[in-house]
């Protein structure tokens, strides 16, 4: 990755943070931008990052002898996240990478007893933000004419259906349809994109009360120890979850050379989750 530039979104903590990390580490100055605020949806069940987070990103990737230009900017809002890339291109140069990141889960029940509010945050972050990121950065990739990589964040909710996850199980399986239409669509410009599906990784989203009561959900106080033996189950291998940097790994191989005709993918990094 040395001399490229990555455009991460939701990069204050947890997956992001690992990206920029780990692709800083390879070479490569990252733009990041997170909201570092929280949506009154997701807050019920756990905070989002904040600025003291971002920070540390920032900090991190710093230390790594490469440049970063760290934006605060909402998913949601194309006008801000356009700004956010600008920004960063005009530091930092042409964007070679785009990961998209940044994403919620909350409101874990049917799908019927979603309220539209919590359907239409889930929407507009998981695939709306997606499609934002791309749209943000695709024409400066284009116009700077080196070809490129874009990985979205899927999941292995973006292959088959997941109880009590109706809205988060629909955006990831769009994401991949967006996927594979800008495949298509970029090809000719020797734009790369894929998505990457993990399974549970141990981050935020999937350490908290709300998480744990789906996995166990006969206990009146369920706890992550409580919950294991249910994350666990969803594996074909025995581990509960996999970290932040299993998936920054998959992500590094998709940005990099060694997969310079490999478009149009959905690889899992999940421990045999979609195949069990």
């Amino acid at each position: 990755m040395t001399g490229k530039v990555a455009f991460i979104t939701g990069a204050a903590r947890g997956q992001g943070r690992s990206h920029a990390v780990r692709l800083a580490s390879e070479g490569a100055d990252i733009i990041a931008v997170d909201i570092c605020e929280d949506i009154r949806t997701v807050t019920p069940f756990y905070s989002l990052a904040t600025e003291d987070d971002f920070a540390e990103t920032a900090k991190e990737v710093k230390a790594l002898g490469r440049r970063v230009v760290a934006t605060k900017a909402d998913v949601r809002d194309l006008g801000a996240l356009q700004k956010a890339f600008d920004h960063g291109v005009a530091e930092l140069g042409p964007v070679h990478t785009v990961v998209a990141n940044a994403g919620i889960a909350t409101a874990f029940r049917k799908t019927w007893e979603l309220t539209a509010e919590e359907w239409r945050d889930m929407i507009d972050v998981n695939l709306t933000g997606v499609h934002h990121t791309a749209t943000a950065a695709i024409p400066s990739m284009i116009e700077a004419g080196n070809g490129g990589s874009i990985v979205f964040t899927s999941s292995i909710g973006g292959f088959k259906g997941v109880q009590n996850v109706g809205h988060y199980v629909a955006a990831k399986h769009g994401i991949v349809g967006l996927m594979r239409t800008l495949a298509n669509e970029l090809a000719p410009h020797h734009i790369r994109v894929n998505t990457v599906h993990p399974t549970n990784v141990n981050t935020t989203m999937i350490q908290n009360p709300g998480v744990y009561g789906l996995f166990a959900s006969e206990d009146p106080e369920p706890s992550q120890q409580k919950a294991i033996p249910g994350f666990t189950a969803m594996n074909s291998m025995p581990v509960p979850w996999v970290e932040p940097e299993d998936i920054s790994n998959a992500v590094l191989y998709l940005a990099s050379d060694e997969a310079r005709y490999v478009t149009g993918a959905t690889l899992p990094v999940d421990a045999g989750a979609y195949v069990k």
